[in-house]
This record gives structure tokens, C-alpha cells and sequence, in this order.
């Protein structure tokens, strides 16, 4: 079981601006349910914004915050993705890209400077997003004899388990949505049930 059964992330993009000596840095925020998503989000700001020095980003997914990316794009290393992945870190957010694209104004600003502005435009663009926190569940098929309908249905309702997929005949199916803090009880409860099946589906 994970540390904890809940997570935090955006439920909109959101954007951030950050000005230094003429260099501007836009960082737009996106909630994220998989990797294969950054491609086509980075060609988007690239074509809204092609006269853009910089397109850097760092993303973090899944519930367990255990995956993540950084990417400077050409700015000294360090100075852009990680910095942006900290405030990822530190707002313990997850399933979320932040991609910060810079307008270089001609005057260093140095690794202190560039730190700073990625930081600084990231927390903006957090800010100004709407962060939600979602509970981790699983879903388990359950399969019963039409005879256990009552005393299946019985424990979905005092759990208040969400039911995604039913379906009732001489054999029924149904799919159940277990929050993971409270699925080892639950699932040991339906087991209670003689000649029941249970089956995992998936988690998110």
C-alpha cells in the first residue's frame, strides 16, 4: 500500500509570467495522464511561439509521484528543468507538465538569474492554477451467482463503492471502484461470500 491513498494535481492549464532584463519566460502549466501527451503539447507552444529561444519543461506522473522528466533545452544544465521540477516537488504535485518557454532579451542573467526565472514563472503558472486532490482506487470485477445479488449489493451500498459496469443474469458482473486505504477490508469482506470471484481491473 502507498504511503498515503490520495494525490494533488492541476484540473486546468494554467500560465505564469516572469520578466529579467528583457528576458521574458512563459510557463504554461498542464495537468498530464500520460508521457505520450508531451509531444504534442511542446509542438503546440512551439508553433504559437516560434520565435522562442527556449522550450523547457519537467513533468510528474503518477499517483505514487515516483515518475519524472526534465528537459533544459540548451540553457545550462540545471538551470531550467530542475528548477521547475522543484516547485513540482515542493507543491507535492503530480500528473502535471510544466513547460517554460523563453524570450532571450539580450543580457545574461547568469545560472543564479535563470534559476530563479524558471522557478519564479512556474510558481506563477501554479498559482494561478486550480488544484484538486483525487483518491487513488481500484476497480475489481465481481462475479456472483444471481442468488447473491442482495448480499454483494448489500456491502457495495455501505461502502458507498462506486459501480462502473453492471450487468445481471443467471450469472452477474459487476465492476466496483475500491478506494486503496480501505480495499484490503472491503475485499475481505465480499470474499466472506461463499463462491463468489473476485477479479483485479486496474488502478487510478
Amino acid at each position: 500500500m502507498l504511503f498515503d491513498d490520495t494525490y494533488k494535481t492541476i484540473q486546468y492549464p494554467s500560465e505564469g509570467t516572469f520578466k529579467d532584463k528583457g528576458s521574458k519566460f512563459l510557463a504554461f502549466a498542464y495537468p498530464l495522464e500520460s508521457q505520450l501527451e508531451l509531444k504534442g503539447i511542446l509542438n503546440n507552444l512551439k508553433s504559437f511561439h516560434p520565435r522562442a529561444n527556449h522550450y523547457c519543461w519537467a513533468l510528474r506522473l503518477s499517483p505514487d509521484r515516483s515518475i519524472f522528466r526534465i528537459n533544459d533545452d540548451g540553457e545550462p544544465p540545471g538551470t531550467a528543468g530542475r528548477p521547475i521540477l522543484n516547485i513540482l516537488l515542493s507543491c507535492d504535485l503530480t500528473n502535471v507538465l510544466v513547460v517554460v518557454v523563453r524570450y532571450f532579451g539580450g543580457t545574461l542573467l547568469g545560472v543564479p538569474g535563470l534559476i530563479n526565472a524558471y522557478k519564479t514563472a512556474t510558481q506563477e503558472a501554479i498559482n494561478n492554477s486550480d488544484i484538486i486532490e483525487l483518491t487513488i482506487k481500484s476497480v475489481y470485477e465481481i462475479k456472483f451467482d444471481h442468488s447473491k445479488m442482495n448480499e454483494v449489493m448489500k456491502i457495495a451500498k455501505e461502502e458507498t463503492l462506486t459501480i462502473k459496469n453492471q450487468m445481471f443474469d443467471s450469472v452477474c458482473t459487476i465492476q466496483v471502484e475500491i478506494r486503496q486505504a480501505s480495499q484490503e477490508n472491503i475485499l475481505s469482506r465480499f470474499r466472506m461470500i461463499k463462491d463468489i470471484n473476485l477479479k483485479y481491473i486496474s488502478t487510478g
